[in-house]
């Protein structure tokens, strides 16, 4: 099987693909690097490849938009696993610390080192990258840049590790969704949900969330986007539990429909948490 994923090798959607590919049972599969999230899903969505690493949230820093909003596009994709990983990062160089003046990483991985930054590298310039492993390639033979990376990503690239770990909350972590082109069941202990509203009125997103509430399904997420159509219109993912199976999921759908312009299930699916 060939799995897309954020790339080049060394990113922790790398380590992700290799653990969901294990869940699912696949000894040897192929990873496939592409460059941007969006990249990751139409390599998927196009049929060069089989499945789909995404990462989808981060507990430092939230929703991983570019996520949301292709999976809002592709209605032919389905939520088949997910996977919660710890991120712990590293600052990595090629010359000693003391020297830095540029720091490379994701715009995540920056924000998630904020204040270490800010305590220890103060006049550093942050530039962002299209991934973390991204920023540990360029950086490689640099005595004056570094590069906010995973661990396995400095081997990779023969970097140094100039301080570990610097994320500045210790329980950091992403969760990861494995993607499927193929029909979005409803059974599995986790779902994912996407509306818009017809109308932007008093209470309508209250009304629209009693579905949920009236059957007990827990919401662990919620998170708006804009539509992108007009000032104001916004579309909801939600992220429910099913202590109990799809019946309450079905019965809450087809109560939240008629209030919906726009109604997707993702996928039920497992969760796995490395944490």
């Amino acid at each position: 099987m060939r799995f897309a994923f954020l790339g080049p090798v060394g990113t922790y959607g790398e380590q992700a693909t290799r653990h969901l590919a294990e869940l699912e049972g696949v000894a040897e599969p192929e990873l496939v690097p592409q460059l941007g999230i969006r990249a990751v899903v139409q390599a998927l969505a196009q049929g060069s490849c089989d499945a789909a690493v995404v990462p989808v949230e981060n507990s430092v820093e939230g929703g991983v938009t570019a996520c949301l909003d292709a999976l809002w596009e592709h209605p032919d994709l389905t939520v088949a696993r997910a996977l919660v990983l710890p991120i712990r990062h590293a600052l990595l160089g090629s010359g000693p610390i003391e020297a830095v003046s540029e720091v490379l990483s994701h715009p995540q991985a920056l924000a998630q080192c904020s204040q270490w930054l800010s305590e220890h590298l103060p006049q550093a310039l942050q530039l962002p990258t299209s991934s973390t492993a991204d920023a540990a390639r360029m950086v490689a033979g640099s005595r004056f840049r570094a590069a906010i990376a995973s661990r396995q990503a400095g081997v990779e690239h023969g970097l140094q590790e100039l301080a570990y770990p610097i994320n500045d909350v210790a329980g950091n972590c992403t969760r990861f969704l494995l993607l499927r082109r193929g029909p979005r069941s409803p059974h599995g202990p986790m779902a994912s949900v996407a509306f818009s509203l017809h109308s932007n009125q008093p209470g309508a997103l209250l009304e629209a969330l009693g579905c949920f509430a009236q059957r007990r399904l827990n919401m662990s997420r919620i998170e708006s986007r804009p539509s992108k159509r007009e000032m104001g219109e916004y579309i909801f993912f939600v992220d429910l539990e099913l202590p109990e199976g799809s019946a309450p999921l079905e019965a809450a759908l087809a109560q939240l429909e008629p209030l919906c312009e726009h109604l997707a299930l993702f996928g039920a699916y497992p969760l796995t948490n490395l944490t």
